[in-house]
């Protein structure tokens, strides 16, 4: 590409270039640099709006070519209900990490929800147990289907259970991934009882108390709070995380905004009670799962670095392809396609 020209990507671009398998293999190699020390500490801004929340994430990675990314996302859970808009819409600027020239601009939403699915998938990996076979998935909209989704890519799955506010919603998500993924997929109103029934449980929930308590928890489970990214969101009680292994994405992150943010407030634990970061484990710096007993919970606030990993595998595929429209930045000249 000409260093003048910037390449547009539409959410159909996106969606055509970036399978899950690619996303959750691109997103175990951002954790593994992490985890060596190989990639620069991720940022993240908050800024509060009334009905929900913007963040800008940004971090750079060597992945062949150095590449740069800044993700400005809008989270606003009631958009379907009001305006019939997604809870979460924003843009990815992706530029040259040697030399600062922007290089594409692409539609967040599907790299957003594909990544936060691929690091569930990556977690599970090394601490879900092996033989784990059922999983409930709390919060069934489109984070569910895609953390679903990755975990099948990952674990053999046997059953699942949803839970969701709405009966209608958890139906539908049922009958629509049971057939996808050929699995019986069993709606419930009754979390904990789901959840007592499973090895691995996912919250991807816009919650702001705790939907997981200690009493739900049993031997071995493997659980993923996905849901909380502001400080005001909330899915696990703080005792639950006083008896479980933590396994962070970024400790730093998780501390401000994730539920150990809530734990650490409550004074159940503190920052030394952090088994480890994920990257950390898929480094094989630290263990992950070491017994068949162990309850384990990662805090999945969502590092910039995945957002790097999945979208430079998105631009390069699109130049591969020829996809995308170009647009000519240069000073004096109009934008063209």
């Amino acid at each position: 590409m000409n260093r003048d020209e910037l390449l547009f990507l539409t959410p159909r671009d996106v969606q055509e270039l970036l399978t899950l398998d690619e996303c959750i293999a691109a997103v175990e190699h951002a954790f593994r640099l992490h985890g060596e020390g190989n990639a620069a500490p991720p940022a993240v801004l908050g800024v509060h709006a009334p009905d929900g929340a913007f963040h800008i994430k940004a971090g750079l990675l060597a992945l062949g070519a150095t590449y740069f990314v800044a993700k400005v996302n809008g989270n606003f859970p009631e958009n379907g209900n009001r305006f019939g808009l997604p809870t979460i819409q924003g843009l990815i600027v992706l530029c040259d990490g040697e030399n600062g020239v922007p290089l594409a601009a692409m539609d967040s939403r599907d790299i957003t929800a594909l990544r936060t699915g691929a690091a569930t998938a990556v977690a599970a990996k090394y601490l879900a147990r092996r033989d784990s076979r059922t999983v409930t998935i709390c919060g069934c909209g489109v984070q569910g289907r895609v953390q679903l989704t990755a975990l099948s890519r990952v674990c053999g799955l046997k059953a699942a259970f949803a839970c969701d506010q709405s009966d209608r919603v958890s139906l539908r998500f049922a009958q629509e991934l049971e057939s996808r993924l050929r699995i019986p997929v069993q709606p419930t109103g009754d979390l904990s009882a789901a959840i007592r029934q499973s090895d691995i449980c996912v919250t991807c929930t816009p919650a702001r108390q705790a939907v997981v308590g200690v009493d739900d928890l049993r031997p071995g489970i493997f659980i993923a709070a996905v849901g909380a990214d502001n400080p005001h969101k909330l899915e696990l009680e703080p005792a639950l995380m006083a008896r479980c292994k933590i396994v962070c994405d970024i400790v730093e992150q998780c501390a401000v905004i994730g539920d150990l943010h809530h734990a650490l407030e409550a004074g159940a634990v503190s920052r030394s009670d952090v088994h480890a970061e994920l990257g950390e484990i898929v480094a094989g710096k630290k263990p992950g799962r070491e017994s068949n007993d162990e309850i384990i919970v990662f805090d999945s606030t969502g590092m910039a670095l995945q957002d790097v990993a999945a979208a430079a595998a998105v631009y390069e595929k699109a130049l591969q392809r020829g996809a995308g429209v170009r647009l000519n930045l240069s000073i004096g000249h109009s934008a063209l396609p």
